[in-house]
């Protein structure tokens, strides 16, 4: 998947080369050769950097050098939601950067349960995904044709916003990721459960037990260390150490910092998101471990600082750190 220097040059305007010439002229790196090579599945979730899939793809691809993306959202879309002629322009753009696709970063079960109060409420459209408890099979079934349709074998979910008293619940929510996790397993695919603040798992120590409870094949974990942080985790080590290592099937990647005092709108001890490399995740140690640990999956950014002005602005600083990271991880 390596881009020639000529097929480089030919793809872009004078006016953008201009512009990533500045860049690779602070990295000091040619682009030619600047595509990335790791034991990881290094990618990016694409809605973090646009929702313009094409300008989404171009920077992943020539300007990261990433060879896989995460699909979460595009042109103002969920990814469950798009249709005949978005998939198949979603395709195109696809091939032209020469990029595969690490899962279906699917909305499945990030909604109320259905004896939830807030199941009587309309669900928040999060990433354009306002999905209620009763469509939730409908929300699979989509991912499983998204999944085929993008060539993937991962479908990423949650487990319901985090109820009152989660362990009441748990035998019952785990049932139904056991039932969702067997239905993509008869399509010949896996799904990962997301550690997410504010539902049911939002930590490695959960997510752990959930494992440990759900016995599939075709059912892994998620994990995301930023997530595990924001929720008073130490995410590395201590969350890691606690996982199956052979049943981490995905991995995201965004930084957590201590909220600044002079930020008014700050709850005590709250926590915000930082760029990659500039908070408080043992990133180097935690993508050591995972190369130790014969890890081979996806590791995604999934920027959510917004420090940086726009978007792409944002996830070119963050990717910078995360490079970083990876290089002294001796995984780049």
């Amino acid at each position: 998947m390596r881009i020639s220097r000529r097929e480089f040059l030919a793809g872009l305007t004078t006016t953008t080369y201009a512009a990533l010439g500045a860049s690779i002229a602070v990295s000091g790196s040619d682009p030619a050769s600047s595509v990335v090579h790791s034991p990881f599945r290094v990618g990016v979730i694409n809605d973090e950097i646009s929702q313009d899939f094409g300008r989404s793809c171009e920077v992943a691809a020539r300007e990261f050098g990433m060879q896989w993306i995460e699909l979460r959202g595009m042109w103002n879309k969920n990814i469950v939601n798009l249709d005949s002629k978005d998939i198949a322009e979603a395709q195109r753009i696809l091939k032209k950067y020469e990029l595969r696709v690490t899962d279906i970063a699917s909305p499945l079960f990030k909604t109320a349960w259905k004896d939830d109060p807030r199941a009587k409420e309309r669900q928040p459209d999060d990433f354009n995904s306002a999905f209620t408890f009763e469509q939730q099979g409908e929300v699979l079934d989509q991912a499983i044709q998204m999944a085929k349709a993008f060539k993937t074998e991962r479908i990423r979910c949650f487990d319901f916003y985090r109820l009152d008293d989660p362990a009441s619940h748990r035998a019952a929510i785990n049932q139904a990721l056991l039932d969702a996790a067997n239905k993509c397993g008869k399509n010949g695919l896996i799904l990962v459960l997301e550690n997410d603040g504010g539902l049911n798992t939002s930590t490695g120590a959960e997510g752990a037990k959930v494992l440990e409870a759900v016995q599939s094949p075709h059912f892994m974990l998620n994990w995301d260390p930023g997530n595990a942080a924001a929720n008073g985790e130490k995410a590395y080590p201590d969350g890691y150490n606690l996982l199956p290592k052979n049943r981490i099937g995905h991995c995201h990647c965004k930084d957590v910092a201590k909220k600044s005092s002079t930020n008014v709108d700050a709850k005590p001890g709250a926590d915000e998101w930082a760029p990659m490399g500039a908070g408080i995740i043992d990133w180097e140690g935690q993508f050591r471990a995972l190369k130790r640990d014969g890890y081979r999956f996806a590791v995604s950014l999934e920027t959510h600082w917004q420090g940086g002005g726009t978007p792409e602005k944002s996830s070119r600083e963050s990717w910078a750190g995360m490079k970083k990271l990876l290089q002294k991880a001796q995984a780049l």
